[in-house]
């Protein structure tokens, strides 16, 4: 066993841990642990944003679909690059808005019960999350060590790094190791690729290993419909990432809503760079260690290589011990920054959409703040032992993807964008949309195991009926109720005041 390699990531989670102790001093208020003073640079921003969304959902989840399914899992984080082209246009105006949550949109559109219901919806999805991050800890110190250091253990440090860097110092701490860490993320990427091409035997090599469906568009024997799951794949991330608080966050935390717009232009270019290159990496590595990838799969997950381990295995044996080392400190970095972003978000509805607006509206800075840090450690430790009972990072992070887009994004995105839409329509929307996808994912347990092929009720994803619903939900329901008045509308929508 190589010990250096977990010295030397270690070593860099200490580092992050002093530097974010140094930090945590200069948190007094409120907007300071929430949103960083409001004070982020582009240069900041553009790489917070980036391990806001690529976190183990891409170095795990998305590796063990590029394993089981070849280039058609492309389709998994296309969905996020719409989601963050379509979101370029909202961005200067959430900015403006600059409040703390996104329960602070929800309530001003569609009144208090919207942030509770809201909220809820939130933490259950994010909660889930985070859980799957210190999962993914757990794999990569067991990778790391040759197996010496268990999942179990990995995991357990994973989750006490992330709590403590969070708790200690909120979204400056968040914001300030996004930094270090995106670089990391973009180098080590970008140097691995050609290296765990070469190893691969290059294209052709591939091609005769892996099965032909790798190759294919849509892979046609994943899933009972295909073409179905791919694009449920597609539309949890989309819906995921166009609502997703985390994001929202780091808005509100910009200097200026024209950097806040400058900062998305730039996060497209560096999120479709990192999440290709990652599917490539998988894709070659699996090539290389198919044998022990395909018993796996026939064995149940009994014997072989877990295919959600792909992207570890191939910085341990595929690339040069230096670039092995950068492409696990990239792991190691999305899963602490996911985890980072992920337990702050919801920490923040519950003292912003919750705390300081149902118990205690006058509660003091300092109580604020010392109510968070609690509050990240219990939500942590819940989300700990959520992840002692995960079985695949994959399903996992596609509920969570699934719920909070159906409960939130429609409702989200018409309050910013829809004049028409209503409170009744929106708190409908919310419940409506939380309500089925938690009753189908409940069935993936309840059906029999051929009536639920990968994960899917009946074979049909959970994202279909639960948008389907969702929608319906905010249309027809607003369309049945009194339009709201411009009183209602104005802090959304300025130029109204204008009329």
């Amino acid at each position: 066993m190589k010990w250096y390699y977990l010295y030397i990531i270690l070593a860099y989670l200490l580092v992050l841990m002093v530097f974010n102790l140094i930090r945590a001093r200069r948190v007094k208020t409120q907007e300071d642990m929430m949103v960083a003073g409001r004070s982020l640079s582009v240069k900041v921003m553009v790489f917070t944003l980036i391990c806001t969304w690529i976190g183990s959902g891409t170095f795990i989840a998305g590796a063990e679909y590029a394993a089981k399914a070849g280039w058609s899992s492309l389709w998994l984080p296309a969905g996020a690059w719409v989601g963050i082209i379509l979101i370029f246009f909202l961005a200067g105006k959430i900015r403006t808005f600059g409040q703390y949550t996104i329960g602070d949109i929800l309530e001003v559109r569609y009144g208090p019960a919207a942030r509770v219901f809201g909220a809820i919806a939130l933490i259950i999805s994010f909660t889930a999350i985070v859980s799957y991050q210190f999962r993914a800890g757990g794999y990569i110190l067991n990778v790391v060590t040759d197996g010496h250091m268990s999942v179990a253990t990995g995991q357990f440090l994973a989750a006490f790094f992330v709590i403590v860097f969070t708790a200690a110092a909120g979204m400056v701490a968040v914001a300030y190791t996004d930094l270090p860490n995106g670089i990391i993320i973009l180098l080590a990427t970008l140097v691995s690729i050609p290296f765990v091409y070469h190893t691969a035997g290059g294209w052709d090599a591939a091609r005769q290993v892996l099965p032909p469906e790798h190759f294919a568009v849509i892979n046609d024997t994943f899933g009972r419909h295909p073409a179905l799951k791919a694009g449920g794949y597609f539309l949890a991330t989309l819906m995921l990432l166009m609502g997703v608080q985390s994001m929202y966050q780091k808005f509100y935390s910009a200097r200026s809503p024209k950097e806040a717009r400058q900062a998305v232009a730039l996060w497209v270019v560096g999120t479709i760079f990192v999440e290709t290159a990652v599917v490539a990496i998988a894709i070659f590595a699996s090539a290389h260690f198919w044998p022990q990838i395909s018993e796996w799969l026939n064995s149940g997950g009994k014997a072989g290589m877990d295919p959600a381990s792909i992207v570890l295995q191939a910085a341990r044996y595929m690339v040069p011990p230096v670039i092995g080392v950068l492409l696990l400190g990239a792991a190691t970095a999305v899963v602490i920054s996911t985890g980072m972003n992920y337990l702050l978000s919801p920490t923040t509805n519950i003292m912003r959409d919750v705390y300081q607006r149902f118990v205690d509206p006058d509660a003091s800075q300092s109580t604020m703040v010392a109510l968070q840090k609690i509050m990240i450690v219990v939500l942590g430790v819940v989300a700990y032992f959520l992840a002692t009972k995960l079985v695949s990072v994959l399903e996992m992070s596609y509920f969570a993807y699934t719920v909070y887009g159906v409960a939130i994004t429609p409702a989200l995105l018409a309050a910013l964008a829809w004049k028409r839409a209503t409170r009744a329509g929106g708190l409908a929307s919310i419940l409506s949309g939380t309500a089925v996808a938690v009753f189908l994912k409940v069935m993936t347990y309840v059906l029999p195991p051929e009536q639920v092929p990968e994960g899917d009720p009946w074979g049909i994803p959970l994202i279909y009926p639960s948008l389907l619903i969702s929608v319906l939900a905010l249309v027809v329901v607003s369309y049945l109720t009194p339009a709201p008045s411009k009183e209602e509308l104005a802090p959304l929508f300025p130029d109204l005041k204008r009329e």
